[in-house]
């Protein structure tokens, strides 16, 4: 299973990516991740991937299963990794880049129907307000995880150990993981 996520930096992808990890090592299977997050820190995007399986060799993605998007606009810049049949979850908000925000390109009016171009698999989550009523609006990244978790065949209780694992916000993130995932699930 290969899984690409995505978002600009202070979204937390790596904490979803490392979440994402740690319940596949739980489940017994073997996990190698990936990152790029060069500008984070100015508001660039930033890219982690998670393989796992029974043996896993390289951490290298060349088509995802599933993309899991803190962004609108990011979406599209790895919706073309997705595999025939694959599943999107995108964070319904904005952040808009600099590079819109001063005028020299414009931010698209309809990310999500671009996208639709390369798949209609495709879940429009708003994260941030499920965010909100779990209690901090900056655990997006935990309930877009959630929403993506609906596609993967681990038990909740794997889940709750990885969350448990990581040591912080326990319950404030539990709270947002399962709240992302059924809200899927209702959909």
């Amino acid at each position: 299973m290969d899984i690409l996520f995505i978002g600009v930096g202070g979204q937390g992808v790596l904490f979803a990516s490392e979440l994402m990890a740690r319940a596949a090592m739980i489940n017994g299977l073997d996990v190698k991740k990936s990152e790029v997050h060069g500008m984070a820190q100015r508001g660039g995007s930033v890219v982690s991937g998670v393989r796992f399986g029974q043996k896993v060799y390289s951490p290298t993605i060349e088509t995802a299963n599933v993309i899991c998007s803190l962004e609108l606009i990011e979406t599209l810049r790895i919706i073309n990794y997705l595999k025939p049949g694959g599943k999107v979850f995108v964070n319904n908000q904005r952040i808009i880049p600099m590079t819109a925000f001063i005028g020299d390109v414009p931010y698209p009016d309809d990310p999500v129907q671009m996208a639709k171009e390369f798949s209609n698999n495709i879940a429009l989550v708003n994260a941030l307000d499920i965010a909100k009523d779990s209690g901090n609006p900056r655990i997006i990244n935990v309930v877009m995880l959630g929403a993506a978790s609906t596609v993967i065949d681990f038990s909740e209780k794997i889940w709750q150990e990885a969350i448990e694992s990581i040591g912080k916000f326990v319950e404030i993130n539990k709270k947002a993981f399962f709240a992302g995932r059924r809200l899927v699930k209702e959909i």
